[in-house]
């Protein structure tokens, strides 16, 4: 059986219109093919249909605002329209509790209920980020509805790798990774990608690969910037600038490549590198197989913020002064540059250590929605720079947006309570630059240097 029908434009159902469900269903429908998008959160559907969208990528907003009325989108929590779509994309992942462990609620319901809705000809396409084994468990519970895979349907699993920031471009070039349950699923899949998004597709032997690769590409993200984070405290101690180690150790050629050691920051977060790790880790332990890097490297990651916070009180003991009842004034609070998402930033718990130790501190990020700071922070964030540094004892810049380059600190000197320490958490700003804020009286560290 084929599984894609000859015609230019295809009807494509979308289930989970998260933040990678929105990306690739606004993309899908930019490109002129009729999109369903579905999704249980009854909240978000709510905001969606007073015009608001959650999301902050760039470009998104935009998107959603131009096809929301266009008919090419329709957004509904209603499965029963998915049996004339063409293609099938399921972004509901398996997310980790507590335990470490995998959970697959979201998913088995999903399978149950896209069972009822099948129909021969249809191409499913599971993209989240799931555990070993979870499209072939995803398998019997699509056939439950009485079709086969391979036969009367395809599946395959093809990972989201997308950077956010930069997700609405990668969507349009990067490649696809592709593992089908059987050879006409791989190829149906590797076909769509190529017809709809006109990228390179790489498919492998078994969707087991395919999710593998996932994993093991955040596995190796967190371990690196682990490495970064540990060697920039060891250059702290040894007083030479972890920056200036890290770019000359990278000019040494490895493999296929290069050395490729990652920078330092106050920490880590998003929905994925602090989650993937513990899938993969707890589904090796599963299997009799223990990872201890996994381990080492999640803790390293997470005490960062800690030790921003540690950072800071040492440094205004240096300038004579107290943690307890300084005012600081954290610029940036996204757990990720260029980006107003809050999901897992770790400039919350850096921020909570402050507030334990008995600092003011006031907030502020350009990006980011003011009621989800608060929400996140407890903290009404400030309405400009000036406001969150007003008579501080610190300027903390934990987030390095664009918006944070041309910052004025010689303006900025007569509002802050002399001696102010500015703490680099992910601005990565060169020794001129250093330089020209010691000049203006100011005190200065960054993580590792």
């Amino acid at each position: 059986m084929r599984f894609l029908p000859d015609r230019q434009t295809l009807r494509v159902a979308v289930v989970g219109f998260g933040y990678i469900g929105s990306c690739v269903g606004l993309t899908l429908a930019d490109l002129g093919h009729d999109v369903l998008a579905i999704d249980s959160d009854q909240a978000l559907l709510a905001e969606l249909a007073s015009g608001k969208f959650r999301f902050s990528e760039p470009g998104m907003a935009q998107l959603w605002a131009r096809l929301a009325g266009s008919g090419r989108l329709q957004v509904t929590a209603d499965y029963a329209d998915v049996a004339d779509a063409d293609v099938v994309i399921i972004t509901v992942g398996e997310p980790v509790a507590g335990s470490r462990s995998s959970l697959s609620d979201r998913l088995n319901d999903v399978g149950r209920r896209l069972a009822g809705v099948l129909r021969a000809g249809q191409l499913v396409l599971l993209k989240s980020t799931v555990s070993p084994g979870a499209t072939r468990r995803l398998r019997p519970l699509l056939e439950s509805g009485g079709l086969a895979e391979g036969t009367d349907f395809a599946l395959a699993y093809c990972p989201e790798r997308l950077a956010e920031g930069a997700a609405l471009q990668q969507l349009r070039s990067l490649p696809v990774v592709i593992g089908g349950c059987g050879p006409a699923s791989a190829a149906a899949a590797a076909e769509f990608w190529s017809r709809t998004l006109g990228v390179p597709t790489v498919t492998v032997a078994t969707p087991e690969v395919a999710e593998m690769i996932k994993l093991a590409s955040n596995y190796w993200i967190d371990a690196n910037v682990a490495i970064a984070n540990e060697l920039a405290q060891a250059c702290a101690a040894f007083g030479v600038n972890v920056l200036e180690v890290i770019e000359g150790a990278n000019t040494l050629p490895k493999g296929s490549g290069h050395v490729n050691i990652l920078l330092p920051s106050v920490g880590v977060g998003g929905a994925c590198l602090p989650r993937d790790p513990w899938i993969l880790w707890r589904s090796a332990q599963e299997a009799g197989v223990r990872m201890p890097v996994v381990e080492a490297a999640r803790a390293a990651n997470d005490a960062m913020p800690q030790y921003a916070c540690d950072l800071i009180g040492s440094e205004l003991a240096r300038l004579g002064k107290s943690l307890a009842g300084a005012v600081v004034g954290v610029l940036g609070l996204a757990f990720k540059s260029n980006t107003g998402d809050l999901r897992m930033t770790p400039v919350k718990p850096a921020v909570e250590g402050l507030l334990t130790a008995g600092a003011i501190v006031r907030v502020f990020d350009p990006l980011a929605d003011e009621a989800e700071v608060k929400a996140v922070f407890g903290l009404t964030p400030s309405a400009d720079i000036d406001g969150a540094v007003e008579q501080a004892d610190c300027i903390a810049v934990l987030a390095g947006h664009r918006q944070f380059e041309d910052i004025d600190y010689a303006a900025l000197a007569g509002r802050v309570a002399a001696p102010c320490l500015i703490l680099d958490g992910r601005m990565y700003y060169p020794a001129e630059t250093v330089a020209s804020l010691r000049r203006l009286g100011f005190a200065f560290r960054g993580i590792g240097w």
